[in-house]
């Protein structure tokens, strides 16, 4: 069932119950009301012909032919009146007598003073009628056929109202729900045609801050999201291609020229050599790629606990120092520490230790001492990390690219490298939410300052 049929099915359920305690209400109100109000007229009834009983002195026959007079044209008020004796005084009509007084209905009256009740559908009052200090009983009835006509009446027009109603809301129902629905279609339709090929294709937006509006600007980022993704990827496979093609020419290269011609020893070690160099770079290429990835991932599903800076840093020195042994790396402490928390920081080993290993052996391969520092301060809650060498620095054109994943700069001629480094080390930066930046001037060298919360 779609939402439209079952909004506009729970919107009529809705409004008739509302519709119906409504017309309960009014029903059972009507109701009591009569009631009341017949009651009253019955009291009033008995009290006057009582009064012209006892104290106007109307004969009995006179009264009685008044009664089958009315009654001919009306539901005339039948009036008993007794002693406290049970001893019948006075009576419209003895031979139709409504009631059936009997001993113990007019003994409970003269004790209670008053009771109503009913024969069937008439009504009937009982009273104690109080006359020179002597107390009789008086008893009158009627049918209020007037009264149950008009509820008879309320009641039939009430249901007629009600299914009516229930149509007429059904049907608004449906033709409201219809053009509230329209732009879902409309959405519904147009998402439909979205496909990779097609991304830039966005939702019409009324401009409006309706759920509808914002719904639509919320898809409108998602398929940006999704473009910027793609883009992204193409780029990269693209990129990795390029850098992957290469290396694996020149080893073909290399291992066909050594088949097709002999050689002696020292030229198959050159070529030997020149494949294990390319062999190298595609390792370098590869686990460069691997920690790409993982500094990609959702932050959730990366393991973070407390380490410390300096352990990490040792560590990525020493990682560093043992595939390339003439590499010069110094860890400096601009001021003490005062605890450990002010070294610590909330992360994960690896990816840091990858991070700054690649802003290590940037100093280095760039320098022609091939040499690199790195200086620890201390600020409220952060931690300062400069890495600086005095190599040869990068170019203001360069500076503006240096994060972009497989950029390379000028320096490409100086050194070997693929481009991924510093766009690594700029995602595990900001996957521990902290900050990079870098400041270089050309022959003079280059300063990257990191900066950390601590925990």
């Amino acid at each position: 069932m779609k939402i439209r049929t079952r909004l506009t099915i729970l919107f009529t359920l809705i409004t008739a119950t509302i519709l119906l305690a409504f017309a309960s209400v009014i029903y059972i109100s009507a109701k009591e009301n009569r009631e009341k109000e017949f009651y009253s007229l019955l009291k009033k009834e008995a009290l006057t012909k009582a009064n012209l009983f006892f104290d106007a002195k109307v004969e009995t026959k006179t009264l009685q032919d008044i009664y089958k007079n009315n009654r001919q044209i009306l539901n005339e008020v039948e009036v008993a009146i007794y002693d406290s004796s049970f001893n019948l005084l006075y009576h419209d009509a003895v031979d139709i007598d409504y009631v059936k007084e009997t001993p113990e209905m007019i003994d409970e009256i003269y004790h209670k003073g008053e009771k109503q009740f009913y024969q069937e559908k008439w009504q009937v009052i009982g009273l104690r009628y109080e006359y020179e200090n002597k107390n009789y009983i008086i008893t009158a009835t009627a049918i209020d056929q007037y009264g149950y006509n008009k509820l008879d009446s309320l009641l039939k027009n009430s249901i007629i109202v009600f299914v009516i109603s229930i149509l007429f809301i059904y049907i608004a129902g449906r033709f409201f729900s219809k053009r509230a629905f329209d732009p879902v279609k409309e959405m519904t339709e147009k998402a439909k045609v979205i496909s990779a090929t097609n991304l830039d294709f966005r939702l019409n937006s009324n401009g409006s801050k309706d759920e509808l509006s914002e719904l639509a600007n919320t898809f409108n980022e998602m398929l940006s999201r999704l473009e910027n993704s793609f883009d992204a990827q193409k780029n990269f496979v693209s990129n990795i291609s390029h850098e992957l093609r290469t290396p694996l020419a020149a080893i073909i290269t290399e291992l066909e020229l050594s088949i097709n011609k002999e050689k002696n020893i020292i030229e198959y070690k050159s070529t030997i050599q020149n494949a294990l160099g390319d062999a190298k770079k595609l390792v370098r290429l590869s686990n460069s790629l691997l920690d790409l990835a993982k500094a990609s991932y959702d932050p959730t599903e990366i393991s973070f606990k407390q380490i410390r800076i300096d352990e990490i840093l040792l560590d990525a020195r020493q990682q560093v120092q043992q595939v390339n042994p003439d590499y010069k790396i110094d860890i400096v402490f601009e001021n003490e520490f005062e605890n450990d928390n002010q070294i610590t920081v909330n992360g994960n080993e690896y990816l840091l230790k990858v991070a700054f290993a690649n802003l290590f052996e940037n100093g280095c391969k760039f320098s022609k001492d091939k040499q690199s520092s790195v200086s620890i301060g201390f600020e409220k809650e952060k931690i300062q990390l400069q890495f600086s060498d005095k190599g040869i620095g990068i170019s203001e054109d360069d500076l503006k690219n240096i994060f972009t994943p497989f950029y390379r700069g000028e320096n490409k001629q100086f050194a070997d490298g693929n481009g991924i480094g510093l766009s690594l080390t700029q995602k595990i930066i900001y996957l521990h939410k902290g900050s990079i930046s870098v400041q270089s001037k050309q022959h003079q060298g280059t300063t990257f300052t990191v900066e950390l919360q601590t925990v």
